[in-house]
């Protein structure tokens, strides 16, 4: 019967086309339907994001893609730096767990959950810590995906200046591209190849914290590969010279895809990891993350 019900809130996320409202549909079944645990792998979710991205890719001009990230990746670079000294320092004043802290400014700095999995082996971080870390992660993204489009468009910026925001602002490359599209097909390619551009930080943090904690052999395989496929797929899509027909068929698709995936995304929360979350631990990563906010819309609009 919860597969039925499942598979009918999977569709009706789809349908609805809805970044928000298949996020919103995913937790509802997760929380209020007690969904057994693991009843939507988590990996599902992961696949179809990665696919709805690769196929975005098709779809974006690669002078254009190549144009944005060598103007925007110095400024993006310097944003992960910042934020990320500043999230150490903070933890060491409210004295926040020092692994959970690495995991939280990981997560706001660079790629959210993405940094969060990849580096917790590596720094040994215990299960509560991972389970509270992406918790509060988790719970950012909804609030970016439902505001951040509504603000966006009251303050008049460009989707230029939208999508550049929030792949510097938003943590998860999911809830970056909800946001975006749920501002506008516009906003979507420009913030897509500049959060994959943020998300190469994850190298050198994974190979720093691999040296600091004397533990090399979780390093592999944790880098997303996918990053590499959507960059191939933009210069393959201008090999092609699509129509418009077919480019509005990949947009189509792409976007099924994406807010499908934030259903499945949805379906991953829990009641037990929401309730490990802490006033300290709150309130050291929302200031953090205002701060990230902040500090890049201040960089989008100096540009």
């Amino acid at each position: 019967m919860k597969l039925l019900i499942g598979i009918i809130f999977a569709f009706m996320a789809i349908l609805s086309g809805s970044p928000l409202g298949a996020l919103l549909l995913g937790i509802t079944f997760a929380l209020f339907l007690e969904s057994p645990n693991k009843f939507i792998d988590k990996s599902i979710g992961t696949r179809l994001l990665q696919a709805g991205i690769v196929i975005l890719g098709l779809t974006i001009s690669a002078s254009s893609a190549l144009s944005l990230t060598t103007t925007y990746f110095p400024y993006i670079s310097i944003f992960v730096v910042i934020v990320f000294s500043l999230g150490i320092l903070i933890s060491k004043i409210l004295r926040v767990d020092s692994k959970l802290s690495i995991l939280i400014v990981s997560g706001t700095a660079i790629c959210g959950a993405t940094a969060i999995a990849a580096i917790s082996p590596l720094i040994k971080a215990k299960p509560n810590q991972l389970l509270t870390s992406l918790a509060v992660i988790f719970l950012f993204n909804a609030i970016a995906i439902a505001i951040f489009p509504v603000i966006g468009n009251n303050i008049g910026m460009s989707d230029e200046q939208f999508g550049s925001w929030m792949a510097m602002a938003v943590h998860d490359t999911s809830s970056v591209i909800g946001a975006a599209v749920s501002f506008g097909d516009g906003a979507v390619e420009i913030a897509a190849p500049l959060k994959l551009a943020r998300t190469l930080w994850l190298i050198p943090l994974i190979i720093v914290l691999g040296v600091f904690y004397k533990d090399k052999k979780n390093t592999r395989n944790t880098f997303p590969l996918f990053i590499f496929t959507f960059i191939l797929a933009i210069f393959v899509g201008n090999q092609l010279n699509l129509s418009d027909m077919s480019l509005s068929f990949l947009k189509d698709a792409s976007s099924a895809l994406l807010i499908g995936a934030l259903f499945c995304i949805g379906t991953q929360i829990n009641s037990k990891s929401i309730k490990n979350i802490d006033f300290k631990t709150i309130f050291f990563a929302l200031l953090l993350w205002l701060f990230a906010i902040a500090a890049s819309y201040y960089l989008v609009k100096v540009l």
